[in-house]
């Protein structure tokens, strides 16, 4: 943790690159967990799980059971929700179909579970990820059809902005996320007679058709992009939206506001408060630097409402790894990168993931007229990717890699 109390963060651009990290030596993985089991399907669903087999396979890798509700809101569910939308795009090159009925949809959400659990992932994806059988039907779009979609909407000009987006740029450039909005938009508008309805009622359910409908564009590019890279256009769309917000629960402050309010007389006592506070947060998820910044931003600013007007991030030395859950042995907190990532599993060395070890950066304290974290206005250093400094002997790869131990989250869950 960075103890000086003058560190200066420095400007830089949202797209620029990560500079080198100085990776600490990980903890050897233990036995990987594993769990192939042979899956009791319906034989009623009319999705091509073959289709989609490599993405599937890396689902139930990013579902790990032991993990699951720690990667949740920046592995899991992104991963789970693009490997559904993915299955029904391809499905819709045959049947014309962009979405299913309420009954098949039913034994194709089931067999995927089967098919998961089988593969490792945990049995509680429908409770982690809130996924129902209702997320595989056009909900409340009116369209469905791909004749329909394609002679409602601008089809060359969609795909254009979207066979191929910029992961670092897209989430501020918004080049495809526009054109999936306008052809939803183009979608839900067809639900409407509008010389028959009231301009409140149209209002009033017209943003959540065109979400709906926003489902619906995500299924027709994924039919004609391949898996691989349908989900790394899918997932880079997610991640703009995960990234905006912080997943953390920030539990009662009360020990903080006495420790800490109304100026601070006792050091000590504000910054074991502070500590404290701190080790809650870090049993709760994974987090990316960027949602650690913007978990930084929210309680700083609770705590500034609560009378504490000191900063006591950088009088308690509070950085933004410790807004993300700890482990390995060295007990530092992992901050997941910002761009899109994946759990890998090997036979033999067992679990590991991209994280950042390093990232020493001190949690900046919000000022009175500082405007909502975002990534495409940050005045902090996040790289992107964690990157391996040069020269560094005894250390293999282009990546730090953690290896988690399944004894470290095993332990939270039992004792927490």
């Amino acid at each position: 943790m960075d103890t000086r109390k003058d560190a200066l963060l420095p400007e830089i651009s949202p797209s620029a690159g990560p500079q080198p990290l100085f990776p600490l030596l990980a903890p050897s993985p233990l036995t990987p967990f594993t769990n192939n089991t042979v899956p009791k399907l319906s034989g009623l669903c009319v999705l091509n799980f073959a289709a989609a087999e490599s993405m599937m396979s890396m689902t139930s890798i990013d579902c790990i059971a032991v993990f699951a509700q720690f990667l949740a809101n920046v592995v899991c569910c992104p991963q789970l929700e693009a490997t559904l939308v993915v299955l029904i795009g391809q499905y819709s090159k045959h049947s014309n179909m962009l979405a299913l009925n309420g009954t098949l949809a039913k034994h194709c959400l089931s067999d995927f579970e089967q098919i998961m659990v089988g593969q490792g992932a945990s049995d509680s994806l429908r409770q982690i990820c809130s996924i129902h059988p209702s997320n595989l039907t056009a909900a409340s779009c009116p369209v469905e059809d791909v004749n329909e979609f394609e002679s409602t909407v601008d089809a060359p000009k969609l795909l254009a902005a979207c066979e191929k987006i910029d992961l670092v740029n897209e989430c501020c450039g918004q080049i495809c996320q526009n054109a999936i909005s306008e052809a939803a938009k183009k979608l839900a508008l067809k639900a409407y007679n509008l010389l028959s309805m009231d301009g409140s009622h149209v209002l009033s359910d017209h943003s959540t058709r065109v979400n709906d409908c926003k489902v619906i564009v995500h299924r027709w590019l994924a039919s004609k992009l391949d898996p691989s890279r349908a989900k790394d256009v899918l997932r880079g769309l997610s991640n703009c939206n995960v990234n905006k917000v912080c997943p953390l629960v920030f539990p009662n402050m009360s020990r903080v506001t006495h420790g800490c309010g109304n100026g601070i007389k006792n050091q000590t006592i504000c910054c074991n408060a502070m500590e404290s506070y701190a080790s809650h947060l870090q049993k709760q998820s994974f987090t990316t630097n960027l949602q650690a910044l913007n978990c930084a931003a929210s309680l700083g600013m609770k705590l500034q409402k609560a009378n504490i007007t000191e900063n006591v991030y950088n009088l308690c030395h509070i950085s933004l790894k410790d807004f993300s859950l700890q482990a390995g042995i060295q007990e530092s907190g992992c901050l997941l990168p910002s761009l899109p990532s994946d759990v890998i599993f090997d036979q033999s060395s067992g679990v590991s993931f991209l994280c950042d070890l390093n990232d020493n950066i001190p949690a900046p304290w919000p000022s009175a007229s500082q405007i909502s974290a975002s990534s495409c206005n940050k005045t902090v250093k996040i790289p992107a990717l964690p990157a391996v400094a040069s020269g560094q002997s005894g250390l293999h790869g282009e990546d730090c890699m953690l290896h988690l131990l399944f004894a470290m989250l095993v332990i939270l869950v039992i004792f927490w």
